[in-house]
């Protein structure tokens, strides 16, 4: 069923959880990672056991610039922030975008989405290969990444339909 703009009737609401979700996710996981940095005895509410540490994966390489920003810059370089900065950044991103009918907009959000669904997958590797952890806040942050490819992509194909009856 679509609203009276052509697009689906539940993806503005869906887009707005998964944003807010994910933005939520993001502050959390910049929380856990600042206040580690400045006690190391900090204990997250994520932190379940040795093998179930959110602070652990956030204060390893890999929470920084992907793990892949430090080979080219410094590690305390301005450009290799915490992936929870680059959430932050994604999830604003995509809310406010979802909010034109533009369809540059809906191409760009299902770009987006695509290259954060590749670091989802680049990031659960490392997860489960590298660092032999589950990172409940992680793996609740790749789910919300495929869900807005998903909304994205049933967004893009609204829009196209609404250009082409149009004109």
């Amino acid at each position: 069923m679509a609203a009276a703009d052509g697009l689906p009737k539940w993806e503005r609401k869906v887009r707005i959880f998964l944003c807010l979700f994910g933005l939520v996710l993001s502050l959390y996981a910049l929380h856990v990672e600042l206040s580690r940095e400045n006690d190391p005895d900090y204990r997250a509410m994520c932190d379940l056991g040795e093998s179930v540490s959110c602070s652990k994966v956030f204060t390893s390489r890999w929470g920084r610039g992907f793990g892949l920003v430090q080979l080219f810059v410094a590690q305390d370089h301005p450009l290799n922030q915490p992936n929870s900065v680059l959430g932050i950044l994604f999830y604003t991103l995509q809310m406010g975008l979802g909010l034109s009918l533009s369809k540059k907009a809906a191409v760009f959000l299902v770009f987006a989405s695509w290259v954060s669904v590749a670091g989802s997958l680049y990031l659960a590797s490392i997860l489960a290969f590298v660092l032999g952890d589950f990172c409940m806040v992680c793996v609740s942050t790749y789910i919300v990444n495929f869900a807005l490819l998903y909304t994205n992509l049933k967004r893009r194909g609204a829009i196209e339909g609404m250009k082409e009856k149009a004109g």
